[in-house]
């Protein structure tokens, strides 16, 4: 069953949603459009493609607090403090996001599963909101991601001609959908063809995009050795300025270091993000195992499009969310990498 809301009325879905938990919405602040929680007034943002960083700050945050050690004399006492958060709703993750959690769970919920992150997907509920006008950085559709229709979420939704339509998937997202449900109205026929119109449109838009008939098939184990030698990866490389932009507004970027620090009065335990774009990435008494500019430069690609895909059934560590194209700041991204290496299919993309 799909439900309709005018979209002038959204904030009172909105306030009825965050009544009995955190409401994460695309929220301007600053001049800029990320996930935070709901509050009246806030100005959100459903029509912003892309939040600067994606969704996965919900459920792996670019800080966290793990454990805590306080010292008495020689007695160590262990403080239980990590922030696992309680139950949560997520509105207006684009297709691009929602397929990132696939690849994140492929990561933290293998066995031994990620307990931090595992609590987080478990306590939160996803809303998808489907690109009303994907952008010319898009490229999901090449790695085929939908933008007109997700089903990696709890919910679905679509906005068109004045009204929010919303979808439930999952039996999660029918118990969110139910505390709204006095506002919603059951969808009839006519809603569901303004529905598919609105997808036909998206998938027209998406069919008109520079970079979304990509072509990545060459990007296979197979062929991992003849793409790893490659001697255009020095060329790519040279002007990398190993910022590690690209890896921290990136959905599935994964790498992470975990530090202490002295209280006065004890250790805290901490995960923070990391980046293998950095000289001193995983950097031991030994010394680094990637010296070189190149060498990290060529791990995050290999890693994006060869060795998650080798060891994940095909699925590429990469959603084509276009953040990296955006945002490097010498326009050095994942497509270019693709189009020179992906071989003379891509030429003309």
């Amino acid at each position: 069953m799909m439900y309709k809301i005018r979209t002038e009325r959204l904030p009172e879905l909105f306030a009825l949603a965050a009544a009995d938990k955190a409401l994460y919405l695309p929220v301007e602040q600053g001049g800029q459009v990320e996930f935070r929680p709901w509050s009246e007034g806030a100005a959100v943002r459903f029509d912003a493609l892309n939040t600067v960083r994606s969704a996965k700050d919900l459920f792996f945050p670019q800080t966290e607090n793990l454990v805590a050690f306080r010292t008495e004399g020689k007695k160590i006492s262990i403080i239980e403090n990590a922030d696992t958060g309680a139950p949560f709703g997520l509105m207006g993750v684009r297709s691009c996001d929602a397929k990132s959690f696939e690849i994140l769970d492929r990561v933290f919920l293998a066995e031994p599963a990620d307990t931090y992150y595992k609590a987080r997907r478990e306590n939160g509920t996803v809303v998808t909101l489907a690109c009303h006008e994907p952008e010319e950085t898009c490229f999901c559709a090449a790695l085929g991601i939908d933008a007109a229709e997700s089903a990696d979420g709890d919910a679905a939704s679509w906005i068109r001609d004045g009204w929010f339509y919303l979808k439930p998937v999952t039996a999660k997202g029918e118990a969110s959908v139910e505390t709204v449900r006095p506002l919603l109205t059951e969808c009839d026929g006519a809603d569901d063809a303004a529905v598919e119109a609105e997808k036909k449109d998206i998938g027209a838009v998406i069919g008109q995009l520079p970079f979304s008939k990509l072509d990545l098939s060459r990007f296979r184990g197979e062929n991992m050795l003849e793409i790893f030698n490659d001697p255009r990866w020095k060329e790519l490389s040279a002007a990398c300025l190993g910022c590690g932009t690209c890896t921290y507004v990136c959905p599935t970027c994964q790498c992470y270091d975990i530090k202490d620090f002295k209280t006065g009065d004890g250790i805290q335990r901490f995960r923070t993000w990391d980046s293998c774009m950095y000289s001193d990435f995983t950097k031991m008494s030994a010394g680094q195992p990637r010296l070189t500019q190149v060498e990290r430069f060529r791990q995050r690609f290999m890693h994006k499009l060869v060795y998650y895909p080798m060891n994940n059934d095909g699925l590429y560590s990469c959603v084509g969310c276009g953040r990296c194209l955006r945002k490097c700041p010498i326009s050095m991204n994942i497509v270019k990498v693709a189009k020179t290496l992906g071989g003379e299919q891509n030429d003309e993309q």
